[in-house]
């Protein structure tokens, strides 16, 4: 476990509101990136995309408003898995595909915090993929930002989840069978009712992702795509190298009509079979593109912007596919807990470990 050892004070349990907004209510100090970065050497390849995302995160929390020692970063296992140790917060560095399942439970238990997954493709998306989906399903009120990079590479390169159909690599030496997951696609099917996309590099369109994900009241998942510069270089430079994301990238903004390109010239409209096709904007004007709306309860158009560019291999979306209102899971259960404390105290794990082979629950 990380953390500076800083929270002070406990949860009322009430389960009510919006965490974030609970654990922002405590800050009386204006707060800089240095309060949330560590004294611990980065530790990541020279020229990972991971260093990027760090430094994003660094600089956003304090803008959020949210102390240190009102944030708790749970990690698993994989190259991702040391974020933990950069951030000065609270942090778990947990074990593999088990940081959702654990961030529930701190949920649960400490709403007044503000609780941020680290994951990748591998650890999320392989042994971590149960505990991914009921997260999102449960609308549990955590963050989670899964470094998607299509490799493993802390074990030096084999083919993840969400690897190419073909891909060689030391676990695949004739290529991989497999199909890959659509982290995007996966959210969505589970109920997420926050789903986005963004790139390492790209640093004001994430730190904007983010905040939008911070913002949300329930689960908010988001895909980022991440540079492997030593297993898999290159595998995002469509949207992520100067030159062509200029070109590729579909950013995507509630309300309004979905253009892109260089000098957006391109639009999205529906075809006749209803799918989404790439148009120039002066071909059918702006008013026949398609609009995009996140805030729609139906997940229709987030799910075909979704597999409109299973890879990115030429134009893909980015941004805030999905943010709808929900009920928020814990409320209850917070409640519950709070009835049980009144009626038979605060107990103690001792005691009830010492009580005999006769355990009696209230």
């Amino acid at each position: 476990m990380s953390g500076n050892g800083r929270a002070n004070g406990h949860s009322d349990g009430s389960g009510n509101g919006h965490a974030h907004e609970r654990a922002r209510e405590v800050v009386a100090r204006a707060l800089t990136k240095k309060d949330f970065t560590s004294d611990q050497e980065t530790r990541w390849c020279p020229g990972c995309g991971d260093y990027a995302i760090l430094a994003t995160v660094q600089a956003l929390l304090p803008e959020l408003g949210v102390p240190p020692e009102r944030c708790v970063f749970v990690s698993g296992i994989g190259c991702s898995g040391r974020f933990v140790y950069y951030v000065d917060t609270y942090g778990i560095h947990s074990i593999h595909g088990r940081a959702p399942a654990i961030a529930t439970g701190i949920a649960a238990t400490r709403p007044d915090l503000s609780v941020w997954v680290i994951t990748g493709d591998g650890d999320g998306l392989s042994i971590g993929g149960n505990h991914l989906i009921h997260a999102l399903r449960r609308n549990v009120p955590i963050k989670i930002l899964l470094f998607n990079n299509q490799i493993y590479g802390l074990t030096k390169g084999q083919y993840s989840p969400t690897s190419e159909q073909g891909k060689v690599t030391k676990s695949t030496p004739f290529g991989s069978e497999d199909l890959p997951f659509n982290p995007l696609a996966l959210a969505l099917g589970a109920g997420a009712t926050f789903a986005a996309r963004s790139v390492d590099t790209d640093k004001q369109h994430l730190a904007e992702t983010l905040r939008a994900a911070a913002e949300h009241p329930g689960a908010a998942f988001v895909e980022i795509y991440q540079n492997c510069n030593v297993f898999n270089d290159g595998a995002f430079d469509a949207v992520r190298a100067k030159g062509q994301r200029e070109r590729n990238q579909i950013r995507l903004e509630h309300g309004k009509p979905i253009r892109f390109g260089a000098d957006s010239e391109f639009g999205l409209v529906r075809g006749d079979d209803g799918s989404l096709e790439v148009v120039k904007v002066s071909d059918v004007g702006e008013d026949a593109l398609v609009v995009h709306d996140a805030k729609n309860p139906d997940p229709t158009l987030a799910f075909q912007l979704a597999q409109f560019a299973p890879r990115p291999l030429g134009p893909t979306p980015v941004g805030v596919f999905r943010a709808v209102d929900a009920p928020v899971w814990g409320a209850d259960l917070a409640a519950e807990l709070r009835a049980a404390h009144e009626r038979v105290g605060e107990g103690e794990l001792a005691a009830l470990l010492r009580q005999g082979e006769t355990w009696t629950v209230a």
